[in-house]
C-alpha cells in the first residue's frame, strides 16, 4: 500500500478548530487552560470580540422570534430538493388563499384609511351650521326613507315575481313583539294522578305567591317599623294553651320533695306555702288547706302564711283564720288590711270601720291604714283623724297633702306650711302650695316665686331633684289642669344642671331637644304646655335665633290655637324683623287659617318696608291679590317688580331689574288671565335677561305652543337648549313637542337620547322614553326599562313603572325587586305596591300601603291621589275616610309628583283649592 501524505499536514490549524470536537471527544484541559482554549474561539473573530453580551441576546432574539424564519434556526442546514419542492407547494397554497380572502373583503378604497372619511366630511360638518330651522325641518326622517326605499321594493319585486318568492329581514323589534302574541295553554288540570310522577304546578304556583307576599310584609315592616304579627292575638293564643303536666313537673316527685322539706324544717313558711299551692294546681283545694293549716300551727308568726291560709278558705273561714292571724301577728299590717278587705267583699262598712280603727291601735304608724280608715269617713270626720294622723306620722307626705286638700284655704297654708317643716326634703309640698295658689287665681308671679323658693331651698336642704324631674313634675301638673304651676316649674328649674360656661346658645339648643320629648302625640295629648314653656325659656335666652321662633311657630300650628299661633308671630317679627319667613309664616296664618285677607295684606305691607328688597315678600303679596281675585293689583304690584332693584343679583348685572322668578310668575299670571300674547312678550323679555333660568324659556315654549305657534315653539327650545342643557323639564317638552300630534316617535326619540348625552342619569328622561316607546310597544318599552334600571336603580319612579310594565303573573316579583333596590320610604315604590295588592282586591293589606306611601313623603302628591282613588272605588267605604284624607292632604301642601304638578299648573285649575285638585288628580288616574 502505498502511503499518502495528507495535505493539511505541517499546515496551521483553521481559525476556531478544536480537536476531536465534531465526534465529541475534546481530550481534557488543566485549570490553567479553560480559560484561554475556551475564549480563543470566541474571540477570533474580530467583529465577535467587539459585540456585548446583550447585543448578541438581542440579536439571537430577533433570529429566533419568528417561527417561520429559518435563517436562525435551519441557516447551517443542507438545502436539497425536497425542501425546494415543499417551499414550491406552500407557497402555491399562500397564493390561493389569498385570492380567496380578496374575495371576501371587496373593501371600498376609501375605508382603508380611517381618517380619510373624515378628513372629507369636515367641510361638509362646517357647512352644517349655516343650516337654518326649516331646512331642518325639511330633512326627511328615517320612516320617510324607509317608505320609499319599501315602494321600491315593491316594484322590483313586482317585476321578478314569475321568479319565485323572495325575503326580506324581519327588525329586532318586531321578533321581540311577536313574543307576546304566542299563546300557551295556562290552563291547569288537576285532576292528574298524584302518583310521585307527576308535578303539581297550582300548589308550586300558590308556593310562590306565599313566599312573595311574605316578602312583600317583610318589607313593609322594614319601612315603617311596624310588624304584621298582632300582639293581642298572638298573647291570646298564648293563653290559651293549658298547663300540661310536663310543664309543670311531675306532681308526685314535686310533693314528695316538698314533703321532705316541710318534715326537715317545719318552721320554713315558704315550704308550706309551696306545697298547699302544689295540692291547689292539683285540683285538690281541701288537702290544700290541710296543710297550710299544719303550716299555720307551725309557724304562727309568718304573716305569708297566715295571708295564703286566708286565700284559701272560703269567706265565712277566712274571717276566723284572720282572727287568729291577728292574735299571733297583732303587728302585721298586711293582716290588718286583708281583714278590712275582707269584710269590704262582705259589704259591712261598720265592721271594716272597726277592724281598722282595732288596726290603728295596735299600728298607729301605718300610714296605708290611716288611708284606710279616712277613705271610710265623710270630710269632717277624715280631716279630725288626719289631723291626729299627721301628729303621730309627721314624716308623711301624703297625710300632709290628704289634709291640706280638706282645709279650706287659709288653713291648708298653714297645713303645708307645718309639713314643710316636717319633711324640709319633699318637694310635693312645694308643689302643692303652688297648685293651691292656682287654685285660688292667684296670679302667676306668686306661683312663680313659690317654685323659685322651692328649687332653692331643696337645694340648702342637700335634696335637690334635677331639671328632668322637675320638668316630669310639670308635665303631671299639666295632666291634672294646672297650667301655671306647670310653667312655673319650668321656669324655676331650666337653669338647672349648667355651667357657668356654657353659653345662651348651648343651653338654648339643650332646652329644644328636651322640648321635643314633651310634645304630644295626639293633638289633645299632654305635653303641649311643658314644651310651649320650656320653648319660652329657650326664647328668652336667643330672642334673635330665627329657628327657634319656627320652631315655636310650628308646635302652636300643630298642637295650638290661632290666637297662641298670632300672639307668636308678632313676637317674632319684632325680635327677627328681617327673617322673611317668620313674616310669610304670619301672612299665612292671617290669610289661610284666620281668613283676615286684610291682616294679611296689613303684615305684608309691613314686612315689605322692613324688607324693601325682597323677592318672596313680593310674591306672596302677588299671591295674596291673585288668590283672592284681584288680578290688576297683583299685575301692577309685578310690573312694579319688574323696575325694581332686588339687591346683589340685579347689581351684577347691568341694566336688569326684577329676577328671574318675577318675570317668571308675571308671564304666568298674565297666561292664567288669557293675555297669552302679553305673556309671551314678558317671558321672551325675561328669557334674554336671564337666560340660565329655564323656567323663562319653558312658560315661553308653552304659551307659544298654546298660541299655535309650535315652530316658535320648537325654535325657542333649541335656543333654550344651548344655554340650559342639564334642564330635564326642557328636554322632556321639546320631545312632547316633536311627537305632537303626528305620533312622530322618531323624532321624540331622538330628542330623548341626546338629552340623556348631556343628563346620563336622570329618571325624568328615562321614564319619559319609556312611556313613549309603550304607546308604541309594551315589549320595547321593557327592553329600554332595563337599561333605565341599570342607569339608575335607585329610582323609585322607574320601579314604579317597571313593575305596571310586567304582566300581571311577574308583577309581584318585580314589586319586590323594587322595594330592594330602590328607597324602602320611596313613595313611588310603595303607592304601585299598594296598587298591586289593589287589583288582587286585598282592600285592607291596599289601604295600609297607600298610607304608607302618604306618610313616607306627605309632599308626594300622586300618592295622596291614589289613596283617595281606592277610597272612592270601595263600596263600604266609611265617608270620614275620604274627609280625613282630604283634610291630611291640606295639611301637608304637596307640590310634586308625576301627574300632580300637571293638574295644580294648569292655568285653568289656577285658582282652585287644594282639596279640588286632589280630587281632580284622582279622576285622571288610570287604573291597570
Amino acid at each position: 500500500m502505498y502511503s499518502v501524505t495528507k495535505d493539511f499536514l505541517g499546515k496551521p490549524a483553521p481559525p476556531g478548530y478544536i480537536a476531536g470536537l465534531g465526534r465529541g471527544a475534546t481530550g481534557f484541559t488543566t485549570r490553567s487552560d479553560i480559560g484561554p482554549a475556551r475564549e480563543a474561539a470566541a474571540s477570533t473573530d474580530k467583529s465577535d470580540k467587539d459585540k456585548t453580551k446583550a447585543q448578541q441576546e438581542a440579536e439571537d432574539d430577533v433570529r429566533f422570534a419568528n417561527a417561520e424564519n429559518e435563517e436562525g434556526l435551519f441557516s447551517n442546514m443542507p438545502y436539497e430538493e425536497d425542501d425546494e419542492e415543499a417551499d414550491k407547494i406552500w407557497t402555491a397554497i399562500d397564493a390561493k388563499m389569498e385570492q380567496r380572502r380578496k374575495g371576501k373583503r371587496k373593501q371600498p378604497d376609501d375605508q382603508l384609511d380611517g381618517g380619510i372619511v373624515d378628513e372629507q366630511l369636515q367641510g361638509l360638518k362646517r357647512q352644517l351650521q349655516d343650516l337654518s330651522e326649516a331646512d331642518w325641518n325639511a330633512i326627511p326622517d328615517v320612516s320617510q326613507l324607509a317608505e320609499s326605499a319599501a315602494r321600491a321594493k315593491r316594484r322590483r319585486k313586482s317585476a321578478v315575481s314569475r321568479r319565485g318568492e323572495r325575503y326580506s329581514q324581519v327588525s329586532d323589534s318586531t321578533l321581540v313583539a311577536g313574543l307576546g302574541l304566542i299563546g300557551y295553554d295556562r290552563e291547569i288540570s288537576t285532576d292528574a294522578d298524584t302518583d310521585g310522577t307527576t308535578t303539581n304546578f297550582l300548589a308550586l304556583g300558590q308556593a310562590r305567591d306565599d313566599v312573595l307576599r311574605m316578602k312583600l310584609d317583610q318589607a313593609g315592616d322594614s319601612a315603617t317599623g311596624k310588624t304584621t304579627i298582632d300582639p293581642r292575638g298572638y298573647l291570646t293564643s298564648l293563653s290559651t294553651l293549658g298547663a300540661q303536666t310536663a310543664e309543670i313537673g311531675d306532681t308526685a316527685r314535686a310533693r314528695t320533695l316538698l314533703k321532705s322539706i316541710t318534715q326537715t324544717n317545719p318552721k320554713h313558711a315558704p315550704g308550706w306555702i309551696a306545697a298547699a299551692r302544689l295540692e291547689e294546681v292539683a285540683q285538690k283545694p281541701g288537702k290544700a288547706r290541710s296543710i297550710i293549716a299544719q303550716g299555720c300551727e307551725n309557724c304562727p308568726q309568718s304573716e305569708e302564711i297566715w295571708l295564703e291560709a286566708a286565700r284559701l278558705s272560703p269567706r265565712d273561714e277566712a274571717r276566723a283564720v284572720l282572727a287568729s292571724a291577728v292574735r299571733n301577728v297583732p303587728r302585721s299590717v298586711r293582716v290588718w288590711a286583708a281583714a278590712a278587705e275582707l269584710e269590704a267583699q262582705a259589704g259591712d262598712v261598720a265592721a271594716q270601720r272597726r277592724v281598722l280603727r282595732r288596726a290603728l291601735e295596735l299600728v298607729p304608724t301605718s300610714v296605708q291604714l290611716w288611708k284606710m280608715a279616712v277613705a271610710l269617713e265623710p270630710a269632717d270626720d277624715a280631716r279630725v283623724l288626719l289631723a291626729y294622723a299627721v301628729e303621730l306620722v309627721p314624716l308623711s307626705v301624703d297625710l300632709w297633702l290628704d289634709l291640706a286638700r280638706l282645709e279650706p284655704y287659709s288653713q291648708a297654708q298653714k297645713v303645708l306650711n307645718r309639713a314643710r317643716r316636717a319633711v324640709p326634703t319633699s318637694h310635693e309640698v312645694w308643689i302643692a302650695a303652688a297648685r293651691l295658689e292656682e287654685q285660688q287665681g292667684q296670679p302667676e308671679a306668686k306661683i312663680s316665686r313659690i317654685m323659685a323658693k322651692a328649687v332653692a331651698a331643696l337645694a340648702r336642704s342637700g335634696a335637690p331633684i334635677d331639671r328632668e324631674q322637675w320638668f316630669d313634675q310639670a308635665l303631671q301638673c299639666e295632666k291634672e289642669q294646672f297650667p301655671m304651676t306647670c310653667r312655673a316649674i319650668v321656669a324655676a328649674a331650666a337653669s338647672l344642671g349648667f355651667d357657668r360656661d356654657d353659653s345662651a346658645a348651648d343651653r338654648a339648643a339643650a332646652w329644644t331637644a328636651e322640648a321635643e320629648k314633651f310634645v304630644p302625640q295626639k293633638p289633645a295629648g299632654p305635653g303641649l304646655e311643658t314644651a310651649r314653656a320650656i320653648l319660652a325659656q329657650a326664647l328668652d335666652a336667643q330672642p334673635a335665633d330665627a329657628d327657634l321662633w319656627r320652631t315655636a311657630a310650628d308646635l302652636e300650628r300643630e298642637h295650638g290655637t290661632a290666637a297662641h299661633v298670632d300672639a307668636l308671630l308678632k313676637r317674632a317679627v319684632q325680635y327677627c324683623p328681617q327673617n322673611e319667613v317668620l313674616w310669610l309664616m304670619a301672612a299665612k296664618e292671617k290669610w289661610v287659617r284666620q281668613g283676615d285677607v286684610a291682616g294679611a295684606r296689613v303684615i305684608l305691607e309691613e314686612a315689605y318696608a322692613a324688607n324693601p328688597r325682597s323677592e318672596a315678600i313680593v310674591l306672596a303679596a302677588v299671591k295674596l291679590e291673585s288668590e283672592t281675585g284681584q288680578d290688576a293689583r297683583a299685575l301692577a304690584l309685578l310690573e312694579r317688580a319688574r323696575a325694581s332693584d332686588f339687591g346683589e343679583e340685579s347689581a351684577r348685572k347691568q341694566m336688569q331689574r326684577g329676577t328671574p322668578r318675577v318675570w317668571m310668575k308675571s308671564a304666568v299670571l298674565l297666561r292664567q288671565t288669557d293675555q297669552l300674547d302679553a305673556a309671551a312678550d314678558v317671558a321672551a323679555e325675561g328669557a334674554k335677561l336671564f337666560p340660565d333660568f329655564f323656567k323663562l324659556w319653558l312658560v315661553l315654549a308653552q304659551v307659544q305652543h298654546q298660541l299655535g305657534r309650535t315652530s316658535n315653539a320648537r325654535q325657542t327650545l333649541a335656543q333654550a337648549l344651548k344655554t340650559c342643557s342639564r334642564s330635564p323639564e326642557l328636554w322632556i317638552f321639546a320631545a312632547q313637542l316633536a311627537f305632537g300630534t303626528e305620533r312622530n316617535l322618531a323624532r321624540a326619540r331622538a330628542v330623548l337620547e341626546r338629552a340623556r348625552v348631556f343628563i346620563p342619569q336622570s329618571p325624568q328622561l328615562w321614564l319619559e322614553a319609556v312611556r313613549m316607546e309603550a304607546n308604541e310597544s309594551e315589549a320595547v318599552a321593557r327592553t329600554l326599562m332595563a337599561r333605565a334600571l341599570q342607569e339608575c336603580p335607585w329610582a323609585g319612579s322607574l320601579w314604579a313603572e317597571a313593575i305596571f310594565l310586567e304582566p300581571r303573573a311577574q308583577r309581584k316579583a318585580k314589586s319586590v325587586d323594587a322595594l330592594k333596590h330602590a328607597d324602602a320610604h320611596d313613595p313611588a315604590v310603595t303607592a304601585a305596591v299598594a296598587r298591586l295588592f289593589w287589583s288582587e282586591r286585598r282592600v285592607e293589606k291596599a289601604r295600609l300601603w297607600f298610607e304608607r306611601a302618604a306618610r313616607a313623603d306627605p309632599d308626594y302628591g300622586d300618592a295622596w291621589a291614589w289613596w283617595l282613588r281606592f277610597e272612592q272605588e270601595q263600596p263600604q267605604t266609611d265617608a270620614n275616610a275620604v274627609e280625613n284624607i282630604v283634610h291630611e292632604c291640606e295639611r301637608a301642601e304637596p307640590h310634586h309628583g308625576q301627574l300632580w304638578p300637571q293638574v295644580a299648573k294648569d292655568p285653568a285649575n289656577a285658582r282652585l283649592p287644594l282639596a279640588d285638585i286632589l280630587f281632580k288628580t284622582a279622576e285622571l288616574l288610570k287604573i291597570s
